[in-house]
This record gives structure tokens, sequence and C-alpha cells, in this order.
């Protein structure tokens, strides 16, 4: 195990408050954070030379192109001008330093249950990045969503924030593995289905997604015997989510390989093992079929 995957180890050791946990230094306990966020996937434009998190990727979606931004501590371009209380509108809240209100490409939605600590842990990893000068691209839209309004009008009408908290009714490994889906690593994003205002159908969760990123189909992830992993077990996802394997021995391609590679792979295996009891426990759904033009 290299020191970045022991960092890793103890960080999460101290989150969940496991039997014998330590104190870890700050920036070890947000860079794992920001791992489990997929901060880096997200802010990194594709290719071997790209900077890490200097933005730039781009976002494919039934809505138009996004661009992610730089989330360096440059002064100019990135964030390194934010404080404190400006990085936590955007996560929690959803909104720019200036006031304007950001597109649900980025999930504030989820974020937004995260925890300041939480939140703060990853600015203050992000502050210590090499500082990367490069602006940021303009997203392409449709004519009628270029405008900060259309963003301000979808958060009024679809968008609420959503504090974690914990259900006394569960365990605790229960609770880290929803907060973990839910929340940190945001994975409903792209396995939940959008009605045709692009919001979540929360009673479809993680019941897969037939117009995900790139127009690709998102499998279903609950524990549908049929269309889901309702036939995996808990070792089945957590070697999934640890290195790609699928329970056939094949391995995962195209997106969720880089989200493997770059965020479940850094997780604990405590968080691995939260994560698969949390999905283990949905309602098994059917897949949700693809919507027709008059759905909209």
């Amino acid at each position: 195990m290299n020191w970045r995957r022991q960092a890793a180890a103890l960080a999460t050791a101290c989150l969940v408050q496991l039997p014998g946990a330590c104190a870890v230094s700050a920036a070890d306990r947000g860079e794992y954070l920001a791992a489990a966020a997929g901060c880096v996937s997200c802010h990194t434009e594709e290719g071997d030379n790209a900077a890490p998190f200097a933005g730039g990727r781009a976002l494919v979606t039934p809505f138009g192109t996004f661009y992610a931004p730089n989330i360096t501590p440059d002064p100019e371009t990135g964030i390194g001008s934010w404080s404190d209380e400006d990085f936590l509108r955007a996560l929690l809240q959803g909104a720019a330093p200036g006031g304007e209100d950001y597109f649900p490409a980025f999930p504030f939605t989820a974020y937004s249950g995260m925890t300041r600590a939480d939140a703060l842990a990853i600015r203050r990893y992000l502050a210590t990045l090499t500082p990367v000068r490069r602006a940021n691209r303009p997203h392409e839209l449709p004519w009628y969503l270029r405008s900060r309004l259309a963003a301000s009008a979808w958060k009024w009408l679809a968008f609420s924030p959503r504090p974690f908290a914990p259900d006394g009714g569960r365990s605790a490994e229960w609770n880290r593995g929803a907060y973990l889906v839910r929340h940190l690593g945001h994975c409903g994003q792209c396995h939940t289905p959008r009605n045709g205002f692009g919001a979540l159908r929360d009673e479809a969760e993680m019941a897969g997604n037939p117009e995900g990123p790139e127009g690709r189909r998102v499998p279903n992830i609950t524990p549908d015997e049929q269309d889901g992993i309702g036939e995996w077990s808990a070792s089945d996802l957590e070697t999934f989510l640890e290195i790609g394997m699928l329970p056939d021995g094949d391995f995962a391609g195209a997106g969720m390989g880089e989200v493997i590679d770059a965020n479940t792979s850094r997780l604990s295996a405590a968080d691995r093992s939260a994560i698969a009891a949390y999905l283990r426990s949905l309602p098994p759904l059917p897949d949700t079929p693809r919507q027709q033009p008059g759905d909209r």
C-alpha cells in the first residue's frame, strides 16, 4: 500500500470513528474527501497532459455541453480568491461568490447534504494545489438556457438543500454508506433517471439512467435481480469498487472505469463496505425506460 492509500485508510478510520482511529492531518483528510467527492475526474480535462483540477472537462447532456471550471487556487482564473463562505455557498447552495446560480450539471444538489466540516476540508486541500492559470470555457447551451436566470428558475422549482440526517434506526455503516452514495459520492447524479426538467426522480433512486452523460445508458444499481445488482454479493460490490472487476471477470469501462480509478479505489475498505451495504438495502427496481418525446 503506498503512502496515499495509507493516508486514505487513516483518514477514513477517523471519519467513521473506527476503534483505534487516530488523528490525521487536515491535508490528508481533505485529499481523501476530494477523491471521495470525485473532484479530479470532473475538473480535469481529458488527455494525458491535462493539469489536474484546472477545468475544461466537457459534460455532454440533453440540455447542452457544460465545461467544468478551474478549481486550482489561481486567484484570477481559479478559486484562489474565494473565502470559506464562498466555497460553502457553492457546494451547499449552488451559488457563485457573485451570487449567480450554478446549473445542476455541477452536483450541488447532492453536495448540499455534505457537512460543513467535510466541505471545508476539501477547500483546504484544494488550496495546497499548484495554481494553474487557465480561463474557464463558456458552456455550449441552447439560447433559452444561456442566461443564468434559467439556472435560477431551475433552482427555484427543483432544488431544496438536503443536509444529511443519520437514520437512527440504521447501523453506523449504513449511515456512512448513505452519506457517501447520496451526497459525497453523488452516485445518483448518473445512476438515477431524470424527469424532463432535468431533476432526479427520487422514486427511482439508482434505477439506471437511459440518458446519461455522453448519451450513454447508465446501469441500474438497485438490488433488482433481473435489471440490477440483485445477484451480486457484498464482496462482489466491494471488489468492483476497488479494482473494477465484475462478478463475471470482466472489467468496468468508459466513465465508470474512470470513477473507480479516481474515486472508489482510493477509498478505505470500510467505506467501500459501507457503500455496498447501502446499495444492497435499496428497494429493488426495474430498469427505467427511455423517455419518449411526448414525455417531455
